[in-house]
Formats: structure tokens, C-alpha cells, sequence
């Protein structure tokens, strides 16, 4: 790989944001009609490839089963507001309501209420008594502590979910979590992340994980690269992960690991070019958080807006746009790429002429940093 000098004493690799790049048509077109963008992980087949980001702006349990509804895969935060107050719409109203200089400190206040493991049961029995596949996230801090809870109360796909994650955390205070033997001994399917590298994504797989997300300090709430320096242009990343799937595969004998693109997806053309590069599925926060069911009314934010010692986040204004169902499958009321993802997926896919996900990760792009005309 080509390395740019950056100075006489440091040396880095290009890489590439979804504004980087595009898709390039080919000698062949589809029905829009005739696509298909389910997908499957596990045992779990769902027709759309989104996964709702457990962030208490995105899903409530009542989002969560509207969401499962429409097709995708809800995942409710764990460690938000929903298990640590029995009614938490007043207090998503007051953050809501909140002025810029105030949300932070007052969010801190909020989420210092302990989690209560009954809260934890009764939240994912709810989603699963709608029928929905049930799908909790709790950070790797926080998993030794609650996994049980969360397991006994019936999940269908555990999630652990940071800014970053890897089989390798070293401690000198507290034994961390060793992944490898936390996913062996479970009977359930993880999804891990996440991770912005092929070393690292490579090393999650081989904890045996279901699947990978793939992202690191790109959200729209995040302001990470502003407080840590630490930033991982998704293109590059995604397409990183997406080499350390097919490497395992070679290496397992076959295992396919899901790469989810986890962060910077805020319009349709970024969840395409997120496929192109080697996803199998995305998970939104913002783009789902402008829905008008969306508990943040018309605000977003996540866990690292109220870190208790480094907010890495803030709660950002992104508007109330149209239904859950109008944002995922139309019909567009803009021309902004903010409603109708899945119709401008397939009719992506269509153009170039590919006919389901996993031929569409195959699609040719360019390296053309985009200008508004």
C-alpha cells in the first residue's frame, strides 16, 4: 500500500470517506423491482439490511417493534434510559427541550441512575411478546455485569457495543472481558464492535463472533476525532474488514462473519457505497433518529454525549422528516437522500446490475472526492 509522507518522521496510509468514493454503473441494468436486499445472520433472516443502533434517541421498545415490523433488526441500548427509569418519556422530553449549554451536564445528572436488571427483563420481553426478534447492546464494561440478565430474559442476538473493541484489552485494575471464552460459553449470536482495522477485525472474528460493526468515532453525535484524535474514514474501514472476512473464511474453513458498517450513514448514497465496500448490513442512528416515532424528538445523541468523566458526543438537531416507514421505504418527500434508504438501495443496485447484496459488494468504484455542483 502506498504511504504519503506526512513528515521526515512520519509516514501514514491514505485512506478514504464515503465522500471519497462512487459507484460506477455497469454494461448491465435491473428492475428495481426484481432486487433483493434481505439478509441473514445466525438463524435470523430479515428484508431489510438495517439495523436500528441501540441509542435511546433511536429505539424505544415501542420503535423497536415498529422497527422489526418494517423489516429490520431493532437493538435496543441496554444501559440507556429505558432500564434505569420505569417512565422515561419525561425525561426524554426535558432532553429534548434542553439548551445547548446546559444538555450536556444535565444528561450526566440523568443517566447517573443505576440499571435495574428487572428493567433489563421486562424491556426484551416486551419486544418479544410482539414477536420480534429480540436484540439487546450493552458497552464491554458493562457486559460482565448484566449478560446473565440479558440471556435469561430470552435474547435473540447480543450485541457489544463501544466506540472501540478488542479481543486483546489489557488492565492492570480489573480482569477484562475475554471475549473468546464470554462467546463460547453463550448460546447466543454476538455481534462485536467497534472495529476500524483488518488486524482488529480479524482478531474479533476469531472470538468466534456472528458479526463484526465496523466504525469509529464517524457518527453524526460523535466528536471523537475533536477529543481523542481518533477518527477511521468508514470507505477504507469497511473495505479493511471486509479483507479480514474473506481472509478468516480461508483461515475457518469457511466461516462467514457479517460485516456491519456501524456510524457516518446518514443518507442513502452512503449506506450504498458502505454495501460496495464489502458490508453485508448498516446499523443507523441518525437517519432513523428523524423519524417522527423516534423517542430523541427530533434530537440524537449517544452514550458518549454523557460519559461521566469525557463526553465524546453531544446531542445534536436532526429534525422529525417523516414516518419510520417513509425514511426506510418511501415514498421521498426530499431529494436529499434522507427518506426512502431501501428504495434507493435497490434502485442503486438496479442500475448497475447487480440482483442481491452479496453480487452488489462486487460493484466497481472510483476514487472521485465529491463536489456540489
Amino acid at each position: 500500500m502506498t504511504e504519503i509522507e506526512i513528515g521526515r518522521g512520519k509516514r501514514g496510509r491514505r485512506a478514504y470517506s464515503f465522500d471519497d468514493i462512487a459507484v460506477v454503473p455497469s454494461r448491465r441494468t435491473r428492475d428495481p423491482e426484481e432486487v433483493s436486499v434481505a439478509w441473514q445472520i445466525d438463524a435470523y433472516h430479515f428484508d431489510l439490511p438495517v439495523i436500528g443502533a441501540p441509542m435511546d434517541s433511536v429505539m424505544s421498545p415501542e420503535t423497536a417493534i415498529a422497527f422489526g415490523r418494517l423489516g429490520g433488526l431493532p437493538v435496543l441500548d441496554l444501559e440507556g434510559l429505558w432500564t434505569r427509569y420505569e417512565d422515561p418519556a419525561p425525561l426524554l422530553a426535558e432532553i429534548a427541550a434542553l439548551g445547548p449549554e446546559s444538555a450536556t451536564s444535565r444528561m450526566q445528572e440523568i443517566y447517573a441512575e443505576e440499571i435495574k436488571p428487572e428493567l433489563i427483563s421486562a424491556r426484551l420481553k416486551q419486544i418479544r411478546d410482539a414477536g420480534i426478534t429480540v436484540a439487546g447492546a450493552l458497552s464491554p464494561q458493562r457486559t460482565q455485569e448484566h449478560w446473565k440478565t440479558v440471556v435469561d430474559a430470552g435474547v435473540d442476538l447480543f450485541v457489544i457495543r463501544g466506540t472501540t473493541v478488542s479481543a486483546e484489552h489489557v488492565s492492570g485494575r480489573a480482569e477484562p472481558l475475554n471475549l473468546k471464552r464470554f462467546i463460547y460459553e453463550l448460546d447466543v449470536p454476538v455481534i462485536v464492535g467497534g472495529a476500524a482495522s483488518y488486524t482488529a477485525a480479524l482478531h474479533l472474528m476469531r472470538t468466534g463472533a456472528a458479526g463484526v460493526l465496523v466504525g469509529f468515532g464517524g457518527g453524526a453525535a460523535h466528536t471523537t476525532r475533536l477529543t481523542l484524535g481518533i477518527h477511521a474514514p468508514m470507505a477504507s474501514a469497511i473495505a479493511d474488514v471486509a479483507a479480514a472476512r474473506r481472509d478468516y473464511m480461508d483461515e475457518s474453513g469457511g466461516r462467514y462473519v457479517h460485516v456491519i458498517a456501524d456510524g457516518g450513514m446518514g443518507r442513502s448514497g452512503e449506506i450504498i457505497k458502505a454495501v460496495a465496500c464489502g458490508a453485508d448490513a448498516v446499523m443507523l442512528g441518525a437517519a432513523l433518529a428523524r423519524a417522527t416515532e423516534a423517542p430523541g424528538r427530533g434530537y440524537h445523541w449517544g452514550p458518549e454525549a454523557h460519559h461521566q468523566q469525557l463526553p465524546r458526543g453531544e446531542r445534536v438537531a436532526v429534525g422529525a422528516l417523516g414516518s419510520l416507514e417513509e425514511i426506510l421505504l418511501g415514498p421521498g418527500r426530499v431529494a436529499d437522500g434522507t427518506t426512502n434508504l431501501i428504495g434507493a438501495l435497490k434502485r442503486a443496485m438496479a442500475t448497475t446490475g447487480y440482483s442481491d447484496l452479496k453480487e452488489f459488494q462486487r460493484v466497481e468504484v472510483v476514487v472521485a472526492p465529491y463536489q456540489r455542483s
